[in-house]
C-alpha cells in the first residue's frame, strides 16, 4: 500500500497514512457541527486516570475572537493560518482533579486526544497542522488560562487548499513528509543507540 508517495515496512491502516499536515487551506468555513466532530473524536482518547486532561479554545473564521488567535502566531505560521476556517489552542491541566496531585502523563494524554481530532478530520475530508510556533504566554494572557494548565500546541483546521496559492517558500513542503525506518525506533530489550 502507498498512499501520497508514503509506503509502510508493515501493512496498517491507510487513515495512517492518509494523515499528514499540509498548509493548504481554501479558507472555506466549516460549520459549528463539522468542527464538534472532530472534538467529539477528541474526547474519547485513552488518558491517565480518565483523567481527560485536554481542553480546547478555539475561534472560528470570521469569529470575534478570529484575529486574537491568529495573533498570536509567529509571522511565517499566520501567512497560512489566515485561510485556516479554525484556530485551536490546546492545553492540559497540569494536575489530577481527584486529588489534586501533579499529572506527569497530561501531555501525553493530551497528545492522544489531538491524534484522535486529526484522524478524525481526515477521515471527514478536512485537513489539520499542529503548531508550536506561536506565543505560549502571551496566548495564556489573552486566553485567560490559568496557571495549572500547560500550554500545548496550537492547531489549524480547514478544508483542502491549493499548494499554489501558498508563498512561494512553502510551496515546495506541502507534500507528506516521510518517517524514520523502524530499527531506528523500536529497541528490543535495552536502548541502543544506532549507528550512524
Amino acid at each position: 500500500m502507498i498512499i501520497n508517495n508514503r509506503k509502510p515496512e508493515f501493512e496498517c491502516n491507510e487513515i495512517f497514512l492518509k494523515r499528514w499536515s499540509p498548509r493548504a487551506m481554501s479558507g472555506e468555513e466549516i460549520s459549528d457541527e463539522e468542527l464538534m466532530i472532530l472534538f467529539e473524536a477528541a474526547k474519547w482518547a485513552p488518558s491517565t486516570y480518565n483523567a481527560q486532561p485536554w481542553r480546547f479554545l478555539y475561534a472560528k473564521r470570521g469569529s470575534e475572537d478570529w484575529e486574537k488567535f491568529l495573533d498570536l502566531l509567529v509571522e511565517p505560521n499566520r501567512v497560512w493560518c489566515k485561510n485556516a476556517a479554525a484556530l485551536v489552542v490546546m492545553i492540559s491541566k497540569k494536575t489530577f482533579e481527584h486529588n489534586g496531585k501533579p499529572d506527569s502523563t497530561s501531555s501525553l494524554c493530551s497528545g492522544s486526544a489531538w491524534q484522535n481530532l486529526a484522524l478524525q478530520a481526515t477521515m471527514n475530508g478536512l485537513v489539520t497542522h499542529g503548531m508550536a510556533g506561536f506565543d505560549y504566554e502571551r496566548a495564556r494572557k489573552a486566553l485567560k488560562i490559568p496557571e495549572d494548565y500547560k500550554v500545548e500546541m496550537m492547531i489549524a483546521i480547514g478544508r483542502p487548499g491549493k499548494k499554489e496559492d501558498l508563498p512561494e517558500n512553502l510551496q515546495e513542503k506541502e507534500i507528506p513528509s516521510g518517517r524514520k525506518k523502524l530499527k531506528e525506533i523500536v529497541m528490543k530489550g535495552e536502548f541502543k543507540e544506532l549507528e550512524v
